[in-house]
């Protein structure tokens, strides 16, 4: 078997092997739906690799290079026939090496947590644990009326965001600016652009007490949404006022829900709940690779 770029006459292929990715739950890979505009826009900053049997391509992976230094790794499939054959390894490997000739020191990627099998390959491939999050989940509300100030202030927001519980526990990490489903550290120029498109909310009294960062918009399930990178916050109030204030803004661009990432700790994800927003059942696992260290992406 060689490893190749993709093309999209692999397309058929890949469905094929993805279709019934997690036969157990109710969940749908989302490959089917996004290889072939992968496979048509792959980059610089992106690369997507196939394993090759003879003109069938039977496992794939995507890297992304985010940040100068912050890579992702993706959608490692295999098909079921190739298993266990050292494959996973070999596509992970290739990607973290392109990663690493990029110049990034750190390559990232997250796993369901019940996922278990998916957690053990990567923790053999050299992925270590970074964080947790959970999703918390806002009905649109035009009426919703935050009972604390809210301010668009991105140096108030990032100072907040600096010393704040949340950032301790995300190790710095939210929802990149422009690729779904990927973390990457929160930098002072995100504030910046979130404040410059009405999507920084910086909660106030006696000081600042709350953060959160609008991301993007987009379709699901026949449902508009909005999605903030993170909701950070110093206590139940400050928690109360951003998810009124995103149940606001999600309505004031014509969206359903809005989603908010949140650190999985007991008092994010209860002060969440007491603030009546819906919370997701499970957490997801964000672990990390070293590229500094010569032996991850090396081989065996």
């Amino acid at each position: 078997m060689t490893l190749r770029p993709a093309r999209v006459d692999d397309h058929d292929d890949v469905v094929a092997f993805t279709r019934d990715t997690w036969p157990e739950r109710e969940l749908d890979d989302y490959l089917p739906r996004t290889f072939r505009a992968w496979a048509e826009n792959d980059d610089d900053a992106k690369r997507t690799l196939v394993a090759d049997d003879g003109g069938r391509a039977v496992g794939v992976i995507q890297g992304v290079h985010l940040t100068e230094r912050e890579a992702w790794v993706q959608a490692l499939r295999v098909h079921p026939d190739y298993r266990d054959r050292g494959l996973a390894r070999r596509l992970t490997d290739a990607v973290l090496s392109w990663a690493r000739d990029r110049g990034a020191v750190v390559c990232r990627n997250l796993v369901f947590s019940w996922n278990v099998a998916s957690l053990s390959l990567a923790r053999s491939l050299g992925f270590a644990p970074a964080t947790e999050f959970r999703w918390a989940r806002i009905e649109a509300d035009p009426g919703a009326d935050p009972a604390l100030d809210v301010c668009t202030d991105p140096d108030a927001g990032w100072t907040f965001w600096t010393d704040s519980d949340a950032r301790d526990h995300l190790r710095g990490l939210t929802i990149h600016p422009s690729e779904a489903w990927t973390l990457s550290e929160l930098r002072p120029a995100d504030l910046d652009r979130a404040a410059a498109a009405d999507g920084l909310f910086v909660v106030r009294r006696d000081g600042t007490r709350g953060l959160a960062v609008r991301n993007r918009a987009f379709e699901a399930d026949g449902e508009r949404w909005t999605e903030y990178a993170v909701g950070a916050w110093a206590d139940l109030g400050a928690a109360r006022a951003l998810v009124d204030a995103a149940a606001r803004d999600a309505a004031r661009l014509d969206a359903d829900r809005a989603r908010m990432l949140i650190p999985e700790t007991p008092r994010f994800v209860t002060d969440a709940a007491a603030a009546r927003a819906d919370v997701s059942g499970d957490p997801d696992f964000v672990l990390a690779a070293d590229l500094t260290d010569p032996g991850v992406g090396a081989g065996e």
